[in-house]
């Protein structure tokens, strides 16, 4: 009795090792898998098909122009500029990607969002930020503090976080993603934004909002970072 005991037990644990290790990327078997765009073959993977070992470049493996500043000039005074398996083909398979973020002086703001496949470490190189991430239900414990150059932060995968640019100059920062997909949601844009919207009274009840407060924030224009 006491082994089969055993055995129903080992049999979770391996399942539930196994659902934890594909909510990430897979791990390579070769030295790289540069990624192409094969769209002779109809089969959709979630990944990328790899070039031919015999084609691949030194390209392949690099981005120029990271150190030019970005145009912040938009509804947020952020601008976000990703560097994933699209811009590196490289990347393929190597569960990374990179992201320089410019804030604008006087309230730069990239607003409450998460990665869903993705931690994320952040490095102040310029400017004063006020950074922070909420844990999920039932706490929601907020963890925050004003960053300056030099300074990193973590925001643990999947959580909800924000950066906000409080100095009187713009801001500059680099990210470090654990994902060549990270993929962002950004919280009031999906929620208000949503196409189509998501019926008034849910979000009334949600947020606790009137609903003329709710359809008029549906009207306005949500600006991804």
């Amino acid at each position: 009795m006491k082994v089969i005991d055993f055995l129903v037990g080992f049999s979770f644990l391996v399942l539930a090792y196994s659902q934890f290790l594909v909510a990430f990327d897979p791990s390579p078997l070769q030295d790289f898998c540069v990624a192409i765009n094969d769209t002779e073959v109809p089969v959709y993977v979630n990944g990328k098909f790899c070039k031919n070992p015999k084609y691949v470049t030194p390209e392949d493996f690099m981005f120029s122009g990271l150190n030019f500043p970005r145009n912040t000039s938009n509804q947020l005074g952020v601008n976000v500029t990703l560097l994933n398996v699209n811009q590196i083909p490289g990347l393929n398979t190597n569960g990374l990607s990179l992201a320089r973020i410019d804030y604008s002086k006087y309230g730069g703001l990239n607003p409450p969002h998460y990665h869903p496949r993705a931690a994320e470490v952040l490095l102040v190189l310029t400017g004063k930020l006020y950074a922070g991430f909420v844990t999920t239900n039932p706490d929601h414990r907020l963890f925050s503090k004003i960053l300056y150059p030099g300074d990193v932060i973590v925001f643990p995968f999947g959580l909800i976080h924000f950066q906000w640019n409080v100095g009187k100059t713009p801001a500059l920062a680099i990210a470090a993603l654990s994902s060549q997909n990270p993929g962002v949601i950004t919280i009031a844009n999906a929620i208000f934004g949503a196409n189509p919207p998501i019926k008034p009274g849910v979000l009334t009840k949600a947020f606790h909002l009137d609903k003329i407060v709710v359809e008029y924030l549906q009207k306005q224009i949500w600006v991804n970072p």
